[in-house]
């Protein structure tokens, strides 16, 4: 233990049903480490868990658009031309991300 960043151990008692307490809510806060949760309670007082599901949609809907945007400016690079339709499809893409923008609930 002497190597260790950590090597102060604290002992505290608890009964059955406040172990399994202290556990669920380890486990609702999402963190897997009990010395972890442990310290984190007993330095900061509580942990809030945010739900990232929403930006991770509008990150990866936004990836693809990127992506195909991108497709669409190195044909114009090498080529020179842009066609009406890649035109007309930029502007799908570019309104498409105003959607998912104005309907995104990290607003």
């Amino acid at each position: 233990m002497s190597n260790r960043k950590r090597n102060i151990q604290i002992l505290f008692c608890v009964t059955p049903e406040e172990k399994k307490l202290i556990r669920q809510k380890m486990i609702l806060s999402k963190t897997r480490n009990m010395g972890a949760y442990l310290r984190k309670m007993a330095i900061d007082g509580y942990i809030i868990n945010t739900d990232t599901a929403p930006i991770k949609q509008v990150y990866e809907e936004m990836h693809k658009i990127g992506v195909n945007i991108n497709q669409i400016a190195k044909k114009v690079n090498t080529t020179g031309d842009l066609y009406p339709e890649e035109m007309e499809e930029l502007k799908r893409m570019v309104s498409k991300i105003w959607r998912i923008l104005k309907s995104s609930p990290l607003k």
